[in-house]
C-alpha cells in the first residue's frame, strides 16, 4: 500500500470543516480514476467531463452525509454511477440500448485474424460495448478501476453475489467474443 502525507479521511474531516484546499486535493487524487470510469460507461469524452464536474460538486455538497471517511471511494463511485446512469436513461431512448446490444454482427463467427495492439484496444472496447450496462459497470469497476466485490456491491447498491454473477457472465461474454482474436506476438 502506498502511504500517502496526508490521507484521504483526514483530507475528508478537513473539508468538512470548510478547507476548500483540502477537498480540491481529494479531487485532485480521483479525479482521473472518475473521468475514466465514466467515460467507459457513457463512451462521450464532453459528457464524462461534465459528469465528472457534476459528481465532484455533489460530493462537496453532501460530504456531511458521509458516515465513514474511510468508504469515500466507494461513496464518490456510487455518485458518479448514479449520474452516469441519470444521463443515460435521459439521453438514450429503450430501442437505442436494444440496437446496441445487438452489435455490429461481429462475433463468434468471424474469422480468426491478426490484430495490431491498437485494434486490440479497439476490439476490447467494441466487446465491451455489447455486454449489457449492468455487465460492462460490473467489468469496468473490477477490472479497470480494482475495486473489490464488497466495495462494489456498494456503489452498485446490490449484493455481492450479484456483482459477482454480473461479473462472471460478462468475463465469459468477453472471453468468447474475444476468443477468435489473433494478437501478434501473443503466441
Amino acid at each position: 500500500m502506498i502511504f500517502r502525507e496526508v490521507e484521504d479521511r483526514d483530507l475528508i474531516v478537513r473539508a468538512r470543516r470548510g478547507h476548500v484546499d483540502s477537498y480540491n486535493l481529494l479531487v485532485s487524487r480521483w479525479e482521473k480514476r472518475v473521468f475514466n470510469y465514466l467515460f467507459r460507461l457513457v463512451k462521450d469524452r464532453e459528457d464524462a467531463l461534465d459528469l465528472s464536474q457534476e459528481v465532484f460538486l455533489k460530493a462537496y455538497q453532501n460530504l456531511g452525509k458521509l458516515e465513514d471517511p474511510g468508504r469515500f471511494a466507494g461513496w464518490l463511485f456510487r455518485i458518479a454511477h448514479n449520474q452516469a446512469f441519470s444521463l443515460l436513461r435521459r439521453n438514450r431512448p429503450e430501442s437505442a440500448l436494444e440496437a446496441q446490444a445487438e452489435g455490429d454482427g461481429w462475433g463468434e463467427s468471424a474469422p480468426a485474424r491478426r490484430l495490431m495492439p491498437v485494434e486490440v484496444s479497439l476490439t476490447v472496447a467494441s466487446a465491451l460495448g455489447r455486454l449489457s450496462a449492468d455487465q460492462r459497470e460490473a467489468v469496468i469497476l473490477k477490472i479497470y478501476q480494482g475495486f473489490k466485490f464488497e466495495e462494489m456491491a456498494e456503489i452498485l447498491a446490490c449484493p455481492v453475489s450479484t456483482v459477482k454473477s454480473r461479473l462472471y457472465t460478462a468475463l465469459d461474454l468477453l472471453k468468447r467474443t474475444l476468443a477468435p482474436v489473433d494478437v501478434p506476438g501473443m503466441e
